[in-house]
Parts: C-alpha cells; sequence; structure tokens
C-alpha cells in the first residue's frame, strides 16, 4: 500500500466504496465523479503507478476482465469506452494506475 494514495486506501476498505467486481488481483468501484451515466474504474490491488510501470500479467488480467464488467454495468451491447491516463500531461491525477469504463450515453470525442 502507498502511503496517501487514495485508491490503497478504497482497494484496503479505509474509504468506503461501491464495488462492482472483484477479484485476487483487482477492484472495480463507481467512480465518485461520474462522467458518465456508466463510470467504473478498475484498481489493481498492488499498488503501481501506472501503466507503463504495470506488468504485461496485470495488465492482460485487467483488460481480461473488461467484457464481464461491461456485461455487470449494462454496456456491453450499445458501447463503451476505456480510458487510461497516465503522467501529469495525460490527465493523470492520482498516481495509481486505473482504468476508466464509461457507456450509457453516446460518448463525444475527442473526451477533454
Amino acid at each position: 500500500m502507498a502511503e496517501n494514495c487514495i485508491f490503497c486506501k478504497i482497494i484496503h476498505g479505509e474509504i468506503p466504496s461501491e464495488k462492482v467486481y472483484e477479484d485476487e488481483k483487482m477492484l472495480v468501484v463507481c467512480d465518485v465523479a461520474p462522467a458518465a451515466p456508466v463510470h467504473v474504474l478498475l484498481l489493481p490491488k498492488q499498488h503501481t503507478d501506472d501503466v507503463v510501470t504495470a506488468s504485461s500479467e496485470l495488465l492482460r488480467h485487467m483488460m481480461s476482465k473488461v467484457k464481464l464488467i461491461a456485461e455487470k454495468t449494462g454496456v456491453v451491447e450499445k458501447g463503451f469506452r476505456l480510458v487510461i491516463n497516465t503522467g501529469e500531461e495525460g490527465g493523470q491525477t492520482v498516481k495509481h494506475l486505473h482504468i476508466h469504463l464509461l457507456g450509457g450515453k453516446v460518448l463525444g470525442w475527442p473526451p477533454c
């Protein structure tokens, strides 16, 4: 657990969250400031700063659960977007790898 990491605190139950999915390697929770009707965060349980420092094994595991999570949130049929912000200029505000899954409406482009 990284000290002062809000996502580590959520993973360890120190901050309440609305869980969507959990397994041995990751936790999926609803975003507290949703940008779409469905907006969940896929969080690896082991702290890793970003997609650049993550292991390929972890990334494969997280991506392998996307269809299941999209089904659980009801967006698999109409479509959804995955977003991974990396670094300050990439818009990463929490230095803990997380994948945004957004859906439930037509999403415009560009997302920013």
